[in-house]
């Protein structure tokens, strides 16, 4: 039952659907394609609001670096970058290794990113 907690900017594209991915470090007890996810906002407040459940469709990991992507051990080309940033909720890659580097410093090679 892995639960995510989203930060305010992108509650609502999660909610609403636009956001079907997430990019987070790997867990102890790694998310699996099938698991039930528990997608929330506010976790651990009053404020707390559950955004939707999803199942898991697959789970690769990944490598950040400043300028480039790695996805399952392969290179991104930057429109493949640029897509991903999109389809993360950033309206440019720039703003994708801004957030990535203020929040796990870069190279962030524990990531996986997480579709459902």
């Amino acid at each position: 039952m892995p639960a995510y907690n989203f930060k305010a900017k992108f509650a609502d594209a999660v909610e609403s659907g636009r956001k079907r991915q997430t990019i987070r470090k790997r867990r102890k007890r790694p998310t699996r394609p099938g698991d039930r996810l528990y997608l929330y906002t506010g976790m651990r407040t009053k404020a707390c609001r559950k955004l939707r459940e999803n199942d898991c469709l697959s789970v690769e990991p990944m490598v950040i670096d400043v300028g480039s992507v790695r996805l399952a051990g392969r290179r991104l080309t930057m429109v493949e970058v640029d897509q991903l940033s999109v389809a993360d909720g950033f309206e440019r890659a720039d703003d994708f290794f801004e957030f990535f580097e203020q929040h796990y410093g870069l190279p962030f090679d524990e990531a996986e990113l997480i579709k459902w």
